[in-house]
């Protein structure tokens, strides 16, 4: 990317009517008076031209009005803590603003340009069909039929580009992964397939990993760092056997998800523990084990640790370690809880989570799900579990068993909420354990993380496609945390935006039924789908766009306070995609997203 474009000298040259209305300006109330109704003009006179041209042009120039006519009022200042009219009136005064930067310029050209009808509208030039034109009836009809068959052969080919982990050629690396780990770890094919036995030998241990699998330099600095500062790591024998002899390509997603990046840890290290609960669970938590944001579900948490621990994961502030003793609350504890939701005849179900739930025996597994079977206003019960990825011989005959019986038509319903990150994850074993429920009428959704590992063009399409073939359902697209310690892994809200209506969008029905969220601390899930629940307030400095999201509750309270927080800057994102071998300009249209 050419860098030299957005400088301040650039963004003047491109708008000049912009600044010069500022310039005459004496203050910044006139300011936010003059510009406003200049927006509002420019949005009418480039709607009015581009009236015969393109439908998106005219969205994007409504949509870019919206966002600059909103970060000039003084509220959006109070809450991002700095001002777009006083940054707009340096400029345009010749001040010198060192603060700002490309990322800030970069976002403001293009939206600058959004709302004079010159944003870029092709980010996929040849995945764009042509309207029908002149024909009519069965002839448009072939001619319709004919451009889709060209754009589905493109989206086709895109998703192949993503290594799946059913191809033959994984299955074979698998295999001979799996033998090499086997022989080093003195292990049989029986113990492998024994559920415990992969518990009792995770890897935890550095040296222990190198002698299983090459790291790279910076993962390897990370993992040391990480036990220098007793942060908690591991990863099963199973799941390791998925990743390959080399890093960097096929395996990035999963490596990035147990391998902790050294500016996580040097972020983690020096946090305090409370600081970390970026969800604000402790607030939210009206007894002990229970959480609660919403009238009818709460959370049940019996165990609170993993088989193996994400770097991402919401609660990972919670687990000492993978497994660690003491995780288990006890059954007093748990019964309590229980009886506590019996109290509550409002919760109509029950998410049991964690940690990971099914990390526990069988026999533990069966008392708290016939417990709360037993609750009259409990209809749905709901496991969180990531085992069906990380360890899917955790799925057995008995345990599948365990989990359907407590399954009555038109009475209580029982289903499996998972994760699974990328095509590359699903293996011949996660489809077993995944048909081992379906058999027993147990239904199976995922909750995809949209992190910078799995971003890239049509790779969160080839995710869908996949597991819905596999027999789970696509349930939720989070967008990753705004965690500090996380900023690696976070993806613009903008990117989530473009893919869900860019690619998502060209998926068949049944392959897109998740919903875009963004976790709000201590009020849960935003809804990305639709505008009504964010502003847009403000361009940070650094070029983060600075949202303020509404709570779910805000059309029948009052008193709900919203939430305002910092995004990832795109220029960012955009420069690590180009440096990860992307192209660029595949990704244009992503300014417009908002």
């Amino acid at each position: 990317m050419n860098l030299s474009l957005f400088q301040p000298e650039e963004l003047i040259k491109r708008s000049p009517q912009v600044f010069e209305v500022a310039r005459q300006c004496s203050d910044l109330e006139a300011l936010r008076v003059r510009l406003t109704r200049l927006f509002t003009t420019m949005e009418f006179e480039a709607a009015r031209e581009s009236a015969d041209q393109s439908i998106t042009a005219i969205a994007r120039i409504r949509d870019c009005g919206q966002v600059l006519r909103n970060m000039l009022k003084e509220r959006s200042d109070e809450l991002a803590g700095f001002s777009m009219a006083q940054a707009l009136h340096d400029l345009a005064l010749g001040r010198s603003r060192p603060d700002l930067s490309p990322a800030f310029f970069a976002d403001l050209l293009h939206i600058l340009k959004g709302i004079q009808g010159r944003g870029s509208s092709k980010a996929l030039e040849d995945l764009y069909v042509t309207p029908f034109g002149t024909l009519r009836g069965r002839e448009a009809a072939v001619e319709r039929s004919g451009q889709l068959d060209h754009l589905r052969t493109e989206v086709d080919r895109r998703m192949a580009l993503y290594s799946s982990g059913l191809s033959k050629e994984a299955i074979e690396r698998r295999r001979l992964r799996r033998e090499r780990i086997c022989r080093l770890m003195g292990a049989s094919e029986e113990q492998w397939q024994d559920w415990c036995w992969q518990v009792n030998n995770i890897i935890d241990d550095l040296s222990r990993l190198e002698d299983l699998v090459h790291l790279d330099h910076g993962q390897r600095v990370g993992l040391q760092e990480a036990m220098n500062h007793s942060l908690p790591f591991s990863i099963t024998p199973y799941y390791l056997s998925l990743l390959d002899d080399e890093p960097g390509g096929r395996d990035a997603a999963l490596r990035a998800q147990v391998l902790p990046p050294l500016d996580y840890v040097r972020h983690v290290a020096v946090m305090d523990t409370s600081a970390l609960d970026f969800m604000g669970e402790e607030d939210t938590s009206p007894f002990d084990l229970i959480t609660r944001r919403y009238p009818a579900i709460c959370i049940l948490k019996p165990f609170n640790t993993c088989p193996q621990i994400c770097v991402y994961c919401q609660r990972n502030w919670e687990i000492d370690d993978a497994m660690a003793s003491g995780a288990f609350a006890g059954m007093e504890q748990i019964n309590a809880a229980i009886n506590w939701i019996r109290e509550h005849p409002g919760i109509h179900e029950v998410l049991v989570t964690g940690g990971d739930p099914l990390a526990m025996g069988d026999g533990v597994i069966d008392n708290i799900l016939g417990k709360l079977a037993e609750i009259p206003s409990v209809d749905r019960i709901r496991i969180g579990t990531r085992t069906l990825v990380t360890m899917p011989m955790r799925m057995t005959e008995q345990l599948a068993d365990i989990i359907g019986k407590y399954r009555v038509p038109g009475r209580r319903e029982i289903a499996v909420v998972t994760h699974v990150q990328h095509v590359y994850e699903i293996t011949p074993e996660v489809v077993q354990a995944v048909d081992l429920l379906r058999k027993r009428g147990v239904p199976v959704y995922n909750q995809m993380v949209y992190t910078f590992y799995a971003s890239r063009r049509f790779e969160a399409c080839a995710l869908r496609r996949l597991v819905r073939l596999v027999g789970i359902d696509p349930y939720y697209t989070f967008n990753t945390k705004g965690k500090a310690e996380t900023r690696n892994y976070r993806v613009p809200i903008a990117r989530l935006l473009q893919e869900q209506q860019e690619e998502a969008r060209l998926l068949p029905g049944l392959e897109r039924t998740d919903e875009a969220v963004f976790n709000v601390p201590r009020l849960g899930k935003n809804y990305l789908k639709s505008r009504e629940h964010r502003d847009l307030v403000a361009i940070m400095p650094d070029g983060a766009r600075m949202y303020e999201f509404y709570s779910w509750e805000k059309n029948i309270s009052t008193s709900i306070r919203t939430y305002a927080t910092p995004d990832v800057p795109i220029l960012d994102y955009l420069t690590r995609l180009e440096a990860a071998g992307e192209s660029v300009s595949d990704y244009d249209t992503i300014w417009y997203f908002f």
